[in-house]
Formats: structure tokens, C-alpha cells, sequence
């Protein structure tokens, strides 16, 4: 192991980074490691990262980063830095490490994984797009091939992933046979959607429901051109907002003819009052979830909400494979963190989001801000105020497309034949339509 003593990086973003460390800010320090780090020393990058992994206890990353650092031009010790930063959660660091150790063995399988793994977590799927396709002919078909396809897909280029898709072969392994299916299913979904959607690059009801096969009911009609495309960053939620996300559930149904009989009521606090209003108006009754009841709308305000409720794991295993007819619906769905389940129809796209009977943020006269009391009234109560809402469109900042009910029911007629198949496995990554997200 090489000695640290008296070794600083020189960089001035590193050394940024080393600063925080000197006063125990490991969180810090990534913070000036997430971006922009591909064009620095990986020997200083090394130093850093050794640093904080030995703070914070991870004893793989601070060896690995160790090593890196002692020999930043050795093969091996580039590969097992990015290995271990893959595995730690931090990719980004990983990809000039492993681009390095590509450069100096291209025909390693293991490499070529490693990298398109780290830029696939990173959302950088054109880069890896781009990776296999230079290595097309020696590309095996499972799961190289199939990885070009995906990227391609989540980068948005339809064209070269039907290309890819038409040459690969049945695979041998049963264990693909799920993950085949589901990119099979991807296609049909893209097939079905393109002749009224544009999927292009801001089409985000479009690709939202190419890659998770969710139909999206409403866009956020703020900061569309400022770097959003549709989704909200932090949202105080409200009744009226609620209201309009259950008026376009109805949409939803109504266009694509399915006639529930039944709404299902998820445990946890928020998705039973949600649950409660849309009940009364589907003019439904309101029944306790169970996992195989059909025909029903199982309703949820956050579906990460509900995997931390009491019991959630289980609820949320029960909702991976879907019984015939039903439909699961997602009022707020996280899309930088997103639920282990996606759900066939949701509401609205959110980074953060605060239900409206949660305690609020609110400012006072002097300027000060602070959270307010959450609403503790019964949740028939408060389900009776999110039907009294007043559900005309938000006209936001005026720079948003129009987003109104027809052109959502346009879409829906249109796809409603490859709608609500196969299971509900959760997405990796939000796609071609990229949004601005915060920390």
C-alpha cells in the first residue's frame, strides 16, 4: 500500500475536494468528485477517493483507490478502482478509470461490461451506445447485444435498436428470458406510440411509456425550457393538484377501455386518502389491496412511500406481477429515485414532493420559512376537500406546450393494445428526455 504522508493533490477542484475532507466532510467531498472529473490525474482522483473511503469505512474502495494512486498508469489497478466505485455507488468516478484500463486491454470482456455498467448508471447511455457499437462484430448477443440495444433505446435511437434487435438470438440461459421479454416489450410499446408521438428528445409522455410502459397524465407547466422537459424538481403538492391527477386517471380508463370494479386501498396514510377520493369518483367501492384481487385500481400517492410504510416490502413484491385487469396508479412518482415498481398510469414526474396534508413549507410576513402542521383530520375528510378542488389547468409560467385531456386520450387510443402487459419491473434510468436535477 502506498503512504499517503505528506501527498496532496494539486488540482484546484481536488484540492477543493481535500479541503472538505480536512474537516470531515466526506459528503462534501463527492459532491466536488460527481461531475467533471473524467479529464483529471485518476493518481489525484486516487488520493482523494482513498481518502474518503477510508473515512467512511469502505475498506474495498480506500485499497483499490490506494493502489490507483501508488500505480494511476497500471491496468489491474484501473480496472479494480472502477470495479469498486461501481459497487460503492459512485460510477462517475469509475468511468475514466475503466476507459483507462479498456485502452490498454480492448479485447477484455470484463472492462467492456464494467464501463457500459458505469455509464448506464450514470444515464450516459449514448456514450455507451456508442462503446458496443464500435465493437459490434465481436460482440457476443447475451447480454452484449442485448446491452446495445438498451442504450440505444434509452438514448433514444430507435433506429439502430431495431437493427440490433433483429440480430439477436434466442438466448441459451433461461435467466434472460425475463429481460428479453421485457425489451420485446419495449419495441412493441415504441411501435404503438410513434405514430401519434414524436419520441424525440422532448417527447417525455411518449418515452415515458416506451421504456416503463406508464402512461403519464400530466407535464409540469413550469421551467419546461429551462431544463425540466415536464417534471417538477421539489413540489408542495395540493387538492386541486390531486384532483386534476385522478380526473386524468379517468382519462386514462375511459380511452383505453378498462372498466375497473374496484378501487384497492394501499395502507399507508396518503394513498388511502388518495385512494378515498378516487373511489367516490370512479363511483367505486373502496376495498383493502390485496395482491390478486382483478379488475381493480390500486391507488397510490408515492409508491416509495409506500414501500416504507409497515409491510411495504411485501405490498410491493405483490404489485411486481400484475393480476388481469388491474391497473396501478402513481400520483408522484420519483423519477430520480425511482420506485422498485412502475406503475401503469402516474399523475406527475417529481424529484420531491410534500402531499398537501403534510406539513408545507410556508414563509411569513418577515421572510422567515418554516414547515407547517400536517393536516391530522380523518382521511374521508380530507378526501372530500380533494374532490371539492378546483381542477382547471395550472397555466404555470406559460412557456409549456399544451398539455390538455385530448391529447392524452389521443395517446392512450393509440397505445392501448400494448398497455398493461407483462410485469412491472422498476426503471434504471429516466431515458432520452433529460431533466435538470438537483442535489
Amino acid at each position: 500500500m502506498f503512504s499517503r504522508k505528506n501527498r496532496r493533490p494539486k488540482t484546484p477542484e481536488l484540492l477543493k475536494a481535500w479541503e472538505a475532507l480536512d474537516e470531515g466532510d466526506v459528503p462534501g467531498a463527492l459532491r466536488q468528485l460527481r461531475h467533471g472529473t473524467d479529464d483529471l490525474p485518476l493518481g489525484e482522483v486516487a488520493l482523494v477517493v482513498a481518502r474518503a473511503a477510508g473515512a467512511a469505512g469502505f475498506e474495498d474502495l480506500h485499497e483499490a483507490a490506494g493502489a490507483l494512486a501508488a500505480r494511476p498508469e497500471k491496468a489491474r489497478a484501473l480496472y479494480d478502482f472502477g470495479y469498486a466505485c461501481i459497487e460503492r455507488g459512485v460510477p462517475s468516478l469509475a468511468i475514466p478509470a475503466l476507459r483507462g484500463a479498456l485502452n490498454q486491454a480492448p479485447a477484455s470482456v470484463a472492462v467492456l461490461r464494467e464501463l457500459v455498467s458505469a455509464y448506464e448508471r450514470e444515464g450516459r447511455h449514448r456514450e455507451a451506445t456508442d462503446l458496443l457499437a464500435a465493437r459490434e462484430s465481436g460482440l457476443t448477443d447475451w447480454p452484449d447485444r442485448y446491452l446495445l440495444v438498451f442504450n440505444a433505446l434509452m438514448s433514444g435511437d430507435l433506429a439502430l435498436a431495431r437493427r440490433q434487435h433483429a440480430r439477436l438470438s434466442d438466448p441459451d440461459d433461461a435467466m434472460w428470458l425475463p429481460t428479453q421479454a421485457r425489451q420485446g416489450r419495449m419495441l412493441e410499446r415504441a411501435a404503438s406510440a410513434e405514430p401519434v408521438s414524436p419520441l424525440d428528445r422532448g417527447d417525455l409522455r411518449g418515452w415515458q411509456y416506451v421504456i416503463g410502459g406508464t402512461l403519464l397524465g400530466s407535464m409540469s407547466p413550469y421551467g419546461f425550457d429551462a431544463g425540466m422537459a415536464g417534471r417538477y424538481a421539489w413540489l408542495q403538492d395540493s387538492h386541486d393538484q390531486c384532483l386534476r391527477g385522478l380526473l386524468r386517471l379517468k382519462t386514462v380508463l375511459d380511452a383505453a377501455g378498462v372498466r375497473p370494479t374496484s378501487v384497492s386501498l394501499l395502507p399507508d396514510r396518503s394513498s388511502r386518502i388518495l385512494g378515498l377520493a378516487a373511489a367516490e369518483l370512479l363511483q367505486l367501492p373502496a376495498e383493502p389491496f390485496t395482491p390478486d384481487r382483478e379488475d381493480t385500481v390500486v391507488v397510490a400517492y408515492d409508491l416509495n412511500d409506500v414501500a416504507a410504510a409497515d409491510g411495504g416490502p411485501d405490498i410491493i413484491g405483490g404489485l411486481f406481477e400484475r393480476a388481469p385487469g388491474q391497473v396501478l396508479h402513481e400520483h408522484a412518482s420519483n423519477w430520480t429515485d425511482p420506485p422498485v415498481v412502475t406503475a401503469d398510469s402516474v399523475a406527475l414526474l417529481h424529484q420531491s414532493a410534500t402531499a398537501p396534508w403534510e406539513g408545507q413549507l410556508r414563509a411569513d410576513d418577515d421572510g422567515s420559512v418554516e414547515r407547517g402542521a400536517p393536516d391530522d383530520r380523518p382521511e374521508r375528510e380530507i378526501a372530500a376537500d380533494i374532490l371539492a378542488g378546483d381542477a382547471s389547468p395550472d397555466e404555470g409560467d406559460g412557456q409549456t406546450p399544451a398539455d390538455g385531456a385530448e391529447a392524452l386520450t389521443d395517446f392512450v387510443t393509440a397505445v392501448r393494445g400494448s398497455w398493461l402487459r407483462g410485469d412491472r419491473a422498476g426503471l434504471t434510468s429516466s431515458g432520452p428526455v433529460v431533466s435538470s436535477r438537483f442535489l
